[in-house]
Formats: C-alpha cells, structure tokens, sequence
C-alpha cells in the first residue's frame, strides 16, 4: 500500500466520523418536530424528490417496502403526505408533501442552519476560509459516483 492510499483511507475515515458526529449533533434540533429521525428522513426524501413512488422512496430510504409503506401511513395520518395520481401511470400514486410537510421540514432545516451558524461564527478568519473552501469538495463527495454532476478526480 502506498503513503497515497494510506493518506486517503485515514482522511476518509476522520472525514466519515466528524460527518456522523456532526449530524447527531444537529438532529438534537429534530426533536422540536415531533417526528422521529426516519420519519423526518423519508419525509425529506419526498419533499425533496417528491412527487415520488414508494418503491422510489424504498430504494432512497434503503429500506423494504413494508417498512416504507407503514412509514408513509404514519405520515399520511400526520397530514404530512399525500398520494396523487401518477399523470404517466394511473396505476401507479405517487407521493408528494402537504404544504405541512414542507412546512415542518424546513422549519426543521432552519433550526439545524442556526446552530451551525452559531458555530461558525464563533470560527477564526482562517478556519471559515478553510471551511468555505471545502465546501464544493464536500458537495461533490455528496453525490454518487455515476452521478452527471459529479466531477472525476
């Protein structure tokens, strides 16, 4: 194994614990929605990429359909979701958010915005351009490989 590889692998592995750290972190702020963490994830996959199938939904949540679909009821019970004919397929519904799904969502989303704010804030000059110049580099880690807007290295 070269120095490379062994440089890659140990950025790699700080890189995917300080992002599963963070993001517990800010999930404390979910708590103010009442919902719980996989109830607020599909929610957001189909505000997001909604209107969407619930085998879409399944595949994006990496979860079974059943699992999916008693998670959809529960959010269609909460007047979060709702299913719409799919102008395409009729045979197939699709779902999309209430107005108090997105709502909720990005009320959610602005809690989690303010703290890390706060945190940034409190950031030296140097740290915040280290910070912003990361940023498009942690975007393009965001996407998958195969993804169009994905840069190759």
């Amino acid at each position: 194994m070269s120095r490379t590889e062994i440089t890659n692998q140990t950025m790699a592995d700080q890189l995917h614990s300080a992002a599963i750290h963070l993001l517990r972190r800010l999930r404390v702020h979910d708590d103010a929605s009442g919902l719980s963490a996989r109830r607020l994830s599909a929610l957001s996959v189909v505000v997001f990429a909604g209107p969407i199938t619930i085998t879409a939904l399944a595949e994006a949540e990496q979860v079974r359909p059943p699992t999916i679909s008693r998670l959809v009821k529960e959010l269609e019970w909460e007047g979060l979701v709702e299913r719409v004919e799919n102008p395409a397929d009729r045979r197939v519904q699709l779902l999309q958010a209430t107005p108090r799904g997105e709502q909720l969502l990005q009320e959610g989303r602005q809690r989690r915005v303010a703290a890390l704010a706060a945190d940034i804030a409190a950031l030296t000059e140097a740290e915040r351009a280290a910070l912003t110049a990361a940023i498009p580099i942690l975007q393009q880690l965001s996407l998958p490989a195969d993804h169009p807007h994905r840069q190759s290295a």
